[in-house]
């Protein structure tokens, strides 16, 4: 079981997946001018705000991400996700994100059900408390509000 008192004041890990890396320079008529630093530093004000602290990784690689989430469990209060590409791949990913048994929030910074068909389905909203698309770099934000909110 895991760890209910990280839950309740532990950090939130905010995962990145493939490419995301690239935000900025990445068809920014799709994703924007904003950089992955930008997101990090928009979700540590925000999760500050609540006197909250955040985690960020970033990785192109399914297995890092995995091994990521195995590490958080009985660590985190939460999973702020962003998956990329794997969001609509990877049943890997899916499950892992079940171990730590902490709320999930997905994210995408385009509107995904807007996009090629391909990018309708995710593996990963199942199991998500919420699903945020299309906000930009602020739904990661909401994500967080939505997290420690009243």
């Amino acid at each position: 079981m895991a760890d209910t008192a990280a839950q309740a004041t532990g950090p939130i890990l905010v995962l990145n997946g493939p490419n995301l890396n690239m935000l900025g320079t990445r068809q920014p008529e799709i994703y924007g001018a904003d950089t992955l630093d930008d997101v990090v530093a928009l979700c540590e004000r925000t999760a500050k705000r609540y006197g909250r602290e955040v985690v960020a990784f970033q990785s192109n690689h399914e297995g890092a991400l995995i091994d990521r989430i195995h590490e958080a469990r009985g660590v985190v209060s939460a999973i702020v996700i962003n998956p990329g590409g794997l969001t609509h791949t990877s049943v890997a990913l899916r499950d892992a994100l079940v171990i730590p048994e902490v709320p999930i929030v997905e994210v995408h910074i385009s509107n995904v059900h807007a996009r090629e068909e391909f990018r309708h389905h995710s593996f990963v909203s199942p199991i998500a408390t919420a699903v945020i698309a299309g906000l930009g770099i602020k739904g990661y934000a909401a994500a967080i509000e939505y997290l420690l909110g009243d």
